[in-house]
């Protein structure tokens, strides 16, 4: 670890001191809010303690293990004693680097995932449908629960458009890297003559908002349209006016719910992804330029970028933002299988992380 990394886990960790002293003191108890926010923020420093206790211990263990060598009778027994906590020391160093990456408070909430067909007609929609049952077969492994809150399927299957709400622990952590366009090669089932064709379809991750309150709206920047649900719900769902459209005027941004009974319900899910694609849109334009040197904009939503592609006759997949980073597991990746993948883009957002913090000062 350079000594750069060295000295911000010691301020880290003198933070942390810090925060056990002012959460004894009765005014800090009193406050509520504060004790709160205090309590949140020790918690967040206790694995750093814990990591450091485990440091000197190891420390500990292998001055021992150096000083048995002077006994030739327990040389060989300390020199393993002497690897092993050299190993282990090794392995917490990098444990301890990994703490110091800022953590997204977005982390653990839930997402709206968006999909939608990109260039390529028919197919494209098809593809589209392939991603969002990719995405639903690996939210089901995980123990999430997907709700489809507004969909257009395609004409041939799949969707001209689909959006979700995924709701479970750390669903953003794990897929907030998927925005952008996602290529496919293949012969389309539309294709007579065996040609393959490329597709592309885009995904949007959209974090949900704790504090949706966050974003004001005037009710007057607002276009609220009703209309009859197009999906499968029974007679009152098809008879009823019970969908809604809201067009937040000044920025363009059309939502749409029609998975409930009510229009009240409808409306009140429509604003909440109102309102956290507002925000999502503020935070990206505030990290602009923090992140033009990452490979790995997190929440970006840049959906001009091709990130991905899924040649299906080759059963490739490949991460075009990361050298080297080629899957020939497309058939179980397809299928909801998609922790290596998901893993190893979580693995160069780290690294980038952590060079970052070691640049400065």
């Amino acid at each position: 670890m350079t000594p750069t990394l060295r000295r911000k886990l010691e301020a880290l960790a003198e933070r942390r001191e810090e925060l056990e002293r002012l959460l004894s003191d009765p005014s800090v108890v009193a406050d509520n809010k504060r004790f709160r926010d205090l309590s949140r923020e020790f918690a967040q420093l206790e694995p750093v303690a814990t990591a450091l206790a485990e440091e000197r211990r190891a420390k500990d263990d292998l001055a021992a293990a150096e000083a048995m060598r002077a006994d030739p009778d327990l040389r060989e027994l300390a020199d393993e004693e002497v690897d092993a906590a050299q190993a282990r020391l090794a392995q917490l160093d990098h444990d301890l680097a990994l703490l110091l990456v800022p953590r997204d408070p977005r982390d653990e909430g839930n997402l709206f995932l968006e999909v939608r067909a990109g260039t390529g007609g028919d197919e494209a929609a098809i593809f589209a449908g392939d991603l969002f049952r990719m995405y639903a077969r690996y939210a089901e492994r995980q123990g999430w629960k997907v709700e489809v809150e507004s969909d257009s399927p395609g004409e041939h299957g799949g969707y001209k458009e689909v959006v979700a709400r995924v709701v479970g622990r750390g669903a953003f952590s794990r897929l907030k890297f998927e925005s952008g366009t996602h290529r496919v090669q293949r012969v389309p089932a539309t294709e007579s003559q065996g040609r393959i064709h490329t597709s592309a379809a885009t995904v949007a991750i959209i974090p949900e908002a704790d504090e949706i309150d966050e974003i004001q709206i005037n009710p007057a920047d607002l276009r609220v349209d009703t209309f009859r649900s197009s999906g499968a719900g029974g007679q009152h769902v098809n008879k009823t006016e019970s969908a809604i459209r809201i067009t937040h005027v000044p920025t363009g941004v059309v939502v749409e719910c029609q998975t409930e009974r009510s229009q009240h319900a409808n409306r009140d899910k429509a604003m909440k992804r109102l309102k956290a694609q507002l925000l999502d849109a503020e935070r990206s334009r505030q990290d602009a330029a923090q992140a033009e040197s990452r490979r790995l904009q997190v929440g970006s939503g840049d959906r001009s970028q091709r990130i991905r592609t899924y040649s299906f006759p080759q059963g490739r997949i490949t991460d075009h933002r990361v050298e080297g980073l080629t899957l020939y597991d497309l058939p179980n990746v397809m299928a909801g299988d998609m922790d290596a993948l998901l893993q190893r883009l979580s693995q160069e957002h780290q690294a980038d992380a952590l060079a970052q913090l070691a640049a400065s000062p």
